[in-house]
């Protein structure tokens, strides 16, 4: 594979899962990350000079959560990501690469929740930034690191879901 094939690749990746989480296809978005996957949602808190982290944990976690996401009580109106890959630095000796992305979430409410907030209404729900580490294995990138950076950093209930 030439370096060229390969970005494209990650690239692929990182759009694909996007789609995945947000048809909550949660299988197939944990097909893309490799068994040593390690995932964090993190903002910066200006208040206290520290990174807040919202979720944090490993492949094994993930698929646990996805797992129990049915049975929690969420906010089921759906989420729609805009990814846009800004970077994207391969290392053909090591197989690895790491990529930096931007995103923007929108959600559109199911139900009117207040005067402000109607049925059918779209909204920014989050934006930050992925900071992605793959592993190419037998030509195939796999995530091995997926840190979201909030610059959003106030959650609504039922956002408990990779992001």
């Amino acid at each position: 594979m030439t370096e060229q094939s390969i970005t494209e690749s990650i690239k692929d990746t990182i759009y694909r899962a996007s789609l995945y989480l947000d048809e909550m296809r949660w299988d197939e978005w944990l097909s893309l990350c490799h068994e040593d996957f390690y995932y964090a949602i993190r903002a910066f808190s200006p208040e206290i000079s520290y990174d807040m982290t919202y979720l944090d944990g490993s492949r094994a976690d993930m698929a646990m959560i996805t797992d129990m996401l049915p049975k929690h009580n969420s906010d089921h109106s759906p989420l729609a990501r805009h990814t846009v890959v800004y970077t994207v630095d391969v290392d053909e000796t090591q197989q690895t690469a790491s990529t930096v992305s931007s995103f923007a979430v929108y959600q559109t409410q199911l139900d009117g929740i207040n005067s402000h907030v109607l049925a059918g209404e779209s909204n920014v729900f989050l934006v930050g930034k992925y900071r992605d580490q793959f592993r190419i294995d037998s030509d195939r990138p796999l995530f091995v690191e997926r840190i979201v950076q909030l610059d959003t950093r106030r959650l609504d209930k039922g956002s408990h879901w990779p992001i």
